[in-house]
């Protein structure tokens, strides 16, 4: 949890990009963060949101790191360039979106490096924010390995046939079947994409399959809330809802 921590303990971290094995037996960037020192420590796969492989999905992997965690984010994006996220995620956007299949094998290929490590204790857990909720949510249903997921607000998990495209040709809720293992979903009840009427559909679908979850909406929040550097952030729901993600976690993949 935020804070709980023992101020003689020692802290310390390595952060670098890597490569690791992706889609098309390409080698994709990944962003690496892991302690320093001691070993059994699960794995994180954060899959990025839009705008992309940025400052805040960097920071993120360090908070957790911070907390415990070896985390690789993968830059999903490679295949549109090398440059500012901005810039390269508008160019995914003009040639159709990045197709599901090549993040969910990029995401194979973090998983399987994380449970390689030699500090590894063997369990992975894959969580993303926005266009990557819904990506981890895909990657939770249709990805061998992975211990528990984490769907931030992810839009697009609930899909309507017209909304499908060539890039995203399947709507992520119709796998929920294959869901093998515990989901925490964080929601904004303000928020445009998933609507509340979306979270609800998905809720249920996850109630009619036995699966199990923790669904956690937040009034007066709508999309993006723990992203400070947007208008978009709400400090009390999204320090709330970091301790409850910690806390999943923390039970799934420490233990």
């Amino acid at each position: 949890m935020w804070n709980e921590m023992n101020t003689g303990d020692y802290s310390g971290m390595i952060a670098e990009t890597i490569s690791v094995p992706g889609h098309d037996g390409k080698l994709v960037h990944a962003y690496y963060s892991r302690p320093l020192g001691g070993s059994g420590y699960p794995g994180l796969v954060l899959i990025p949101h839009m705008p992309g492989w940025d400052e805040y999905c960097r920071e993120a992997a360090r908070r957790f790191t911070e907390h415990g965690y070896s985390v690789l984010c993968p830059d999903i994006y490679q295949d549109y360039g090398l440059g500012n996220p901005v810039e390269i995620s508008a160019k995914m956007r003009e040639a159709g979106g990045v197709p599901d299949d090549n993040v969910m094998a990029d995401t194979k290929g973090c998983l399987d490096f994380l449970k390689a490590q030699p500090n590894s204790n063997g369990k992975v857990g894959v969580i993303g924010m926005c266009s990557g909720g819904r990506h981890a949510y895909l990657a939770a249903c249709t990805v061998d390995g992975f211990d528990a997921v984490v769907d931030c607000w992810g839009g697009g998990v609930v899909a309507a046939k017209e909304d499908l495209t060539p890039a995203r040709p399947v709507a992520p809720i119709d796998y929920t079947e294959q869901l093998q293992i515990p989901l925490l979903g964080i929601f904004g009840n303000e928020d445009f994409s998933p609507t509340v009427k979306d979270v609800d559909i998905l809720e249920q679908r996850l109630k009619d399959c036995g699966k199990e979850y923790e669904f956690y909406r937040y009034d007066g929040a709508g999309h993006g809330i723990w992203y400070y550097d947007k208008p978009m952030y709400r400090q009390e729901q999204a320090m709330d809802s970091w301790n409850k993600a910690q806390a999943f976690l923390d039970k799934h993949l420490k233990t």
